[in-house]
């Protein structure tokens, strides 16, 4: 299996956290929980693979031995997730890049679900989905989990709580440090 994670460009993402973190801060936050999460896919036996459309977060893949697949200009987190997809073959996994509090017992939990699996995130979004066909209708944004499961209803679903949380803002923060899997990141900043 192959887990596809969509990664932004690390100077851009994370905006909503700038509140608390300046730009630098962002940056080695984000290269942090896109390690992390690259580091868990691989300790739960899934090959990682970085899709991005970045220059820069292409280098830090490759100096860190991870496959890149490139992201189609314009298309956002669903085109990425198309494109790791095309790019993968047999089973694979779309996983965010920032889940700073899972760990490979679920991711694990997703790959044992069956062939097609979905891990919903806190707000109703999808943070991680499974599949076998090279095509699937993503469609993330706010809501994301209901549509998914309404296009593909045999999924199984699979709640985990290192999987419910991933990093959009600075309330994200304070409930994933609170978490025992995910307090490192408070050492990052």
């Amino acid at each position: 299996m192959i887990a596809l994670i969509p990664v932004k460009p690390f100077g851009v993402a994370k905006r909503r956290l700038s509140s608390r973190f300046d730009p630098a801060q962002r940056k080695v936050l984000g290269q942090a929980i896109a390690g992390h999460t690259a580091t868990v896919a691989a300790a739960a036996g899934i090959e990682p693979w970085i899709v991005t459309g970045s220059e820069d977060v292409a280098r830090w893949a490759g100096e860190r031995g991870l496959t890149v697949v490139a992201e189609d200009e314009g298309g956002g987190l669903d085109g990425a997730a198309r494109a790791g997809i095309s790019a993968a073959s047999g089973r694979w996994m779309v996983v965010h890049a920032d889940l700073p509090a899972v760990v490979p017992a679920d991711l694990a939990a997703l790959v044992d679900a069956g062939p097609t699996a979905i891990a919903p995130s806190h707000d109703g979004g999808t943070s991680a989905v499974t599949g076998e066909s090279a095509t699937f209708p993503f469609a993330y944004g706010p809501g994301s989990f209901h549509r998914h499961l309404s296009a593909r209803p045999n999924m199984t679903v699979v709640c985990r709580p290192g999987l419910a949380y991933d990093l959009d803002d600075t309330q994200d923060y304070d409930i994933i440090t609170a978490l025992e899997s995910g307090r490192w990141i408070g050492d990052v900043t």
